[in-house]
């Protein structure tokens, strides 16, 4: 769906990509970096809006420096900032889009009235933009992005504003933009566990260069901790130091959670599978605390960006590029 081969972006101080070479299958993509990391650089250059310094790259089999327009006609994108006109209504904003893509009048609104059903302001349609919360204008700015029923959809920070159950609402219709309607995505945000949960592919980027590039599984399989709360007693005033030392008796290591608001009373282990769950249950019950949560926690993207770090020193810079870049053929 998507090709880079060396591609660069320079500003008078600023590198926002550095020799960047990755490719995207079809799917849900997730592109995550933190802000800055040159998610939306990239995205604008792959939609011909913006050109490349050096290196070149292809959507879809088509070249961004000379195909741009043939490529939004085939691609749909929801930009991250707020971009909607206030005083006309999803229906007319949708209509409108989809007419500048190319549909004749009553597709247009044929398909609009079937977008906006698919996103949840179907009963909402004739209000204007200008009333809507930031979770209903986040959904039109995603309706329009696929009213032509394009081929691959570039998803901008989509969660940006939204509360946890828009949060949630709004993932599961992406996922449902490829399972129902076979469409590709490449979704971009600062919160890697967001796209764990959405996606089947995770590219990383920092300061324009490519981190790692590899399936959902394999990325969450080395990035995910269990974290482990628990409760004080009056026989254990300090529960957390009582549960590390059990585990620590038993032969598993903890740490706190370090730069985490609460850090202090997360205890952090590698789980090796259902029997480290089974043991912390035990252990909890042995000690008689209470157990406030026990999940696999969601790295920060800086501690991922350190993980990257370690492994590098390990392995060679050819070798590490080669995995780095070598998925999808």
């Amino acid at each position: 769906m998507i090709a880079t081969e060396s591609l660069s972006k320079r500003f008078p101080r600023v590198t926002a990509l550095d020799r960047l070479s990755v490719d995207v299958g079809p799917g849900v993509t997730g592109l995550v970096g933190a802000n800055g990391a040159g998610k939306s650089t990239l995205i604008k250059i792959l939609l011909g809006l913006s050109p490349a310094t050096e290196g070149r790259a292809e959507v879809l089999g088509l070249d961004v420096a000379t195909k741009g327009g043939a490529i939004r006609e085939r691609v749909g994108y929801m930009p991250e900032h707020d971009c909607l006109p206030p005083d006309v209504s999803a229906t007319e904003f949708v209509v409108h889009m989809a007419r500048m893509s190319g549909l004749p009048p009553t597709a247009a609104r044929e398909r609009t009235a079937d977008t906006l059903r698919h996103v949840g302001l179907y009963e909402e349609r004739y209000r204007p933009i200008g009333g809507y919360s930031t979770g209903m204008k986040q959904r039109v700015k995603l309706a329009q992005a696929l009213v032509h029923d394009p081929q691959l959809v570039f998803l901008d920070e989509p969660t940006n504003g939204l509360d946890p159950v828009g949060r949630d609402e709004m993932l599961g219709l992406i996922r449902r933009i490829h399972t129902d309607f076979g469409i590709s995505v490449l979704v971009t945000s600062h919160l890697l566990g967001e796209l764990e949960r959405t996606c089947d592919h995770v590219v990383v980027i920092d300061g324009g260069k490519l981190l790692r590039s590899s399936s959902t599984t394999d990325f969450t399989q080395t990035t995910t901790t269990l974290a482990i709360e628990v409760t004080d007693t009056d026989e254990h005033p300090d529960g957390t130091r009582a549960m590390r030392e059990a585990l620590h008796a038993r032969g598993v290591e903890t740490h706190q959670g370090d730069g985490l608001p609460g850090a202090g009373h997360i205890l952090l282990l590698t789980a090796q599978g259902d029997e480290t769950y089974d043991l912390v249950r035990d252990v909890v019950a042995d000690l008689g605390l209470g157990l406030v949560r026990m999940e696999q926690r969601r790295h920060h993207i800086a501690e991922v960006f350190k993980d990257d770090e370690r492994a590098d020193a390990q392995v060679s810079a050819p070798d590490a590029r080669k995995e780095a870049v070598g998925h999808g053929g």
